[in-house]
């Protein structure tokens, strides 16, 4: 049986662990990296998460994988391949532990428009979802069976309307929260 999914209460040192990471990421791809930017319930304040920290550098020029693989320490960073086309995901372990998601995607002129930062930016604006999503997640993180995918999927009925009220907000075309 697969390892239950861990939801926890907020804690303000992913802010700090981000900042860290941050750092040693804008050290390794120096000028490629133009965004750095902490996503997921992490970056959240007072949100309930997994506690691992989701980032995403969007690059530019974006290369092959081959040269993110030889960027990341192999013994930190792990790749994981998701089938999504345009990112690669490399988990990062400290200590043995998984802590961070690295997103690698490229940077563009959609960008800071990317559901995953309108999802986070919105939730920052609106605490009253926090606590809604904190129990979506709790729900979900029950109910899943230990499976990351399901418990992701479970959770795309909040997500979707999230991210339908922030691009609304914004006067974006609505986009399904499954697409790249």
């Amino acid at each position: 049986m697969k390892e239950a999914i861990k939801v926890v209460a907020y804690n303000p040192n992913w802010a700090v662990d981000f900042e860290h990471e941050k750092m040693s990421l804008s050290s390794m791809l120096g000028l490629e990296a133009i965004a750095i930017e902490h996503v997921g319930s992490t970056s959240v304040p007072g949100q309930e998460a997994k506690p691992i920290i989701d980032i995403f550098v969007g690059v530019s020029p974006f290369k092959e994988l081959t040269y993110y693989r030889s960027i990341l320490d192999s013994e930190v960073y792990q790749y994981i391949h998701t089938g999504m086309s345009n990112r690669f995901l490399f988990n990062r372990y400290t200590n043995g532990i998984w802590t961070h998601n690295i997103h690698i995607l490229p940077y563009n002129h959609e960008f800071d428009t990317r559901n995953e930062l309108l999802f986070r930016d919105y939730l920052r604006k609106h605490p009253e979802l926090v606590q809604e999503y904190g129990e979506v997640k709790k729900n979900s993180s029950q109910n899943c069976g230990g499976e990351l995918e399901d418990y992701t999927r479970s959770k795309t009925e909040f997500i979707q309307k999230v991210v339908d009220a922030a691009r609304s907000e914004r006067g974006l075309p609505l986009q399904n929260v499954w697409e790249d």
